[in-house]
């Protein structure tokens, strides 16, 4: 047998593994700790598709470490106290074992998945009596359901059953009449608030990431992780309206990180998790070519590896790093991103199609979650970091960072409301996940720490309409929707739910309120 200077290396664990490792049985071990949150196909519930196609990124002591230890910024607990050193290593070998097949999920597997609610009626009006823009949605995730609040009285005017793993925001239509929810699994359910009723749904994806809707309401974009995708589906009756490949330049296929609406500019904007790219995608039946300008390819069209026919011109944007995650300004000219390595970040001008600023950004910042709000004579956009203590703070002229405010830990979530003097922002990982900060925009101090149930998750915050009331969740299984005074900070109302994650409210969200992330 020929031997290199690893051949010992290997034979050791050639060893361990018929002394240990011949003893672990990696698919039972998976169908009992992992199976709940990634399903018993490894395409993904709750939790991504542990398959070679979605860890391609992670060498084997990469995975036995997040086996081992969890993975900070993510629900992810650690298994070191459950799983022998030799069951981590061979579940971690298992998990890169390709899968026999992947099922083919394009536009015939989607539309074939579609079912519309036959017994569904659209009502004429609400058949409730409330505000129609004050709703509020509460996703519980402890029973895969969403209570709808009237956000006047904060009366619970229906709890309907969702798909299994809601992830990302819920998306309205621009009238707020109908909600737009997805799985991790990648259903998507469209939902009636005025009738409260579901309307029907769809598999858009095999493992997806989140939705997007089109500023004109007749489009929802749909990111997947598995297959590699881009399905665009009428919001109208869910069927497919396109499925693209996302392959990038090099012929490299990819992920999709995140996918936003930009409205000002009639696209879907999105950033690739594997490929350096980000792509503007056009829904506009007339594209602007001065808002797309240095960016289309010949005739509208995709060119190179992934060339084919589409109604929805695509622009690829070249960057400089990959691009987890991302928020846009004002204008929607300009996006801030950063990649999960959590180094820094940087500033793509979508006009030009270009680096313009980079971002002082430690710490893997949760841009998705990022917020802002008017300061002296400037705009300044704030986010947390998953896995640091801190909440950057950037002006949005100058791209400098005007101050890190420190926390009590890592944080998820922030939000405001333009007519709230405070930004709320929770501590989600670490020992003080109990504690929620509120900061005063001006001075930005911490001003108050609320603890409304000491040693509970207490995160995402939600304003009403009109900002008078602010609500928390107690994310845990009997846990609860706390409803405080935003002005004196004091509690005032509890909910109790099933472990309720993001609240939505439909006047925030359609008119993009200041304070709330898009």
């Amino acid at each position: 047998m020929t031997r290199n200077i690893n051949s010992s290396k290997l034979a050791l664990a050639l060893l361990i593994g018929l002394s240990g490792a011949a003893q672990a049985d990696p698919v039972a071990d998976y169908n009992e700790w992992c199976a709940d949150c990634h399903d018993a196909n490894r395409l993904g519930g709750t939790g991504p598709a542990l398959i070679p196609e979605t860890l391609r990124r992670m060498r084997g002591p990469k995975i036995e470490a997040v086996i081992r230890e969890g993975r900070v910024a993510t629900q992810m607990p650690g298994f070191s106290e459950d799983l022998s050193e030799e069951q981590i290593t061979a579940l971690a070998e298992y998990l890169k074992t390709p899968l026999e097949t992947i099922p083919a999920w394009g536009v015939d597997e989607i539309n074939a998945s579609r079912v519309m609610d036959e017994d569904y009626v659209a009502a004429d009006a609400p058949v409730w009596d409330a505000d129609p823009m004050n709703i509020t949605l509460a996703v519980e995730t402890g029973d895969h359901h969403v209570s709808v609040l009237n956000g006047d009285t904060f009366e619970v005017l229906d709890r309907f059953a969702t798909p299994f793993a809601v992830h990302g925001g819920p998306k309205f239509s621009p009238d707020g009449r109908y909600v737009f929810i997805m799985s991790r699994d990648g259903w998507v359910q469209k939902y009636d608030i005025y009738s409260l009723k579901q309307v029907g749904r769809t598999r858009a994806g095999l493992n997806s990431r989140n939705i997007a809707m089109s500023g004109d309401g007749k489009w929802l974009a749909v990111a997947n992780y598995l297959p590699n995708t881009l399905t665009i589906l009428s919001t109208e009756d869910l069927t497919v309206a396109e499925v693209h490949e996302v392959v990038g330049k090099d012929g490299t296929p990819s992920r999709v990180s995140a996918v936003y609406q930009a409205p000002p500019r009639d696209s879907f904007v999105l950033a690739l998790k594997d490929v350096p790219e980000v792509w503007e995608v056009s829904y506009s039946e007339t594209p602007d070519m001065n808002l797309f300008a240095g960016g289309f390819t010949h005739d509208w069209r995709v060119e190179g590896p992934s060339k084919q026919d589409t109604d929805f011109p695509i622009r690829r944007i070249t960057t400089p790093d990959y691009l987890d995650d991302f928020f846009f300004d004002q204008s929607y000219e300009h996006l801030m991103g950063a990649s999960r390595k959590g180094e820094d970040g940087m500033v793509i001008d979508l006009v030009i199609g270009m680096k313009v600023a980079d971002l002082d950004l430690p710490g893997m910042p949760h841009l998705g979650s990022g917020i802002t709000w008017a300061y002296g004579d400037s705009t300044v956009m704030a986010t947390p970091h998953l896995k640091e203590g801190v909440i950057s703070v950037i002006d949005m002229n100058t791209w400098e960072t005007v101050k890190r405010i420190p926390t009590e830990g890592p944080g998820f979530f922030m939000r405001s409301h333009e007519n709230s003097k405070y930004v709320w922002a929770d501590v989600f990982f670490g020992p003080n996940k109990d504690a929620m900060h509120v900061i005063d925009k001006q001075s930005l101090e911490i001003v108050k720490t609320l603890r409304p149930v000491p040693g509970a998750t207490v995160a995402h915050v939600e304003f009403t309409r009109d900002g008078k009331y602010a609500l928390v969740s107690v994310w845990e299984d009997d846990g609860a929707v706390l409803v405080y005074d935003a002005e004196t900070l004091e509690e005032v109302l509890r909910l109790p739910m099933r472990k309720p994650s993001g609240k939505y409210n439909v006047w925030n969200k359609i008119t993009f309120s200041e304070g709330t992330s898009h």
